[in-house]
């Protein structure tokens, strides 16, 4: 089997040598590479190049450019493929690109990942919906993957995930505006004791949100750009979210500094 990985960011890399450490044939592409890669990766010239080596395509890019990608590869692929769109926009976006590929016969995958990638890699939860989803589920299915097949909808997976982000990274949204406060005050530990209280009393718990808020906060603001672009499309005013969303862009200009 061979597998495409386009963008080889710090998820797309993950995914690509856990892949190449298990004997898959792996073909690479990101304009600008920056994590380091097993020596079995092939590293290709364009997004194009890799998509037409590969059974399997996983795009793995920022929701901006995730339209751009597939209008690089549309003219590579063909129905003897299956394409797996993994960013984290709306669920508009994923069927936009279902509608883009669709007169090259590419089996479509709305792929969700469930979970930060470090530090389960390719074993991170996905759940897959589409058209090409069950077939995807068939092929990987010697390699043991954590993948919750749904429907046949493009946009169900994606759906579903940024209805749950809605509350992981607005608790997360929380726990780091309360810990600041506390720290402002002299009174973390009281905070954290009132945090416990509502999330069972887990102070590691704790730590991973505020550590994870920050550490993907680039990542995870555009998550939330697309869930406050989902909200708004349904007539819903997403106050919370939005807020969400300032808090982890607040967070990456901290970071950036």
């Amino acid at each position: 089997m061979n597998i495409a990985i386009l963008g080889l960011g710090e998820a797309g890399s993950r995914f690509a040598n856990d892949l190449a450490g298990r004997g898959i044939t792996v073909f690479g592409f990101d304009p600008s590479p920056r994590y380091p890669l097993h020596d079995a990766v092939q590293l290709m010239r364009s997004n194009a190049e890799a998509a037409q080596q590969a059974d399997i395509i996983l795009s793995v890019n920022l929701s901006a450019v995730s339209v751009a990608v597939a209008e690089d590869v549309r003219a590579y692929v063909s129905d003897q493929q299956i394409y797996a769109e993994m960013n984290t926009s709306g669920p508009e976006t994923k069927q936009q690109i279902a509608r883009l590929l669709a007169l090259t016969g590419v089996r479509f995958v709305d792929l969700a990942i469930m979970a930060p990638v470090p530090p389960g890699g390719i074993l991170t939860p996905f759940w897959a919906s589409g058209p090409g989803a069950a077939l995807f589920t068939e092929k990987l299915k010697g390699l043991n993957l954590n993948i919750t097949l749904l429907g046949a909808e493009v946009g169900e997976a994606s759906t579903l995930k940024l209805l749950r982000s809605i509350v992981y990274k607005g608790v997360a949204a929380v726990i780091v505006e309360a810990v600041e406060a506390g720290k402002a005050y002299g009174l973390e530990a009281y905070v954290r004791s009132q945090i416990s209280s509502v999330i069972g009393g887990n102070d590691d718990l704790i730590d991973r949100f505020l550590t994870g808020s920050r550490t993907h906060a680039v990542r995870r603001s555009h998550e939330m750009e697309a869930v406050v672009s989902m909200l708004q499309s349904k007539g819903v005013e997403p106050l919370m979210s939005a807020a969400t969303l300032g808090n982890l862009q607040k967070l990456s200009r901290e970071n950036s500094r």
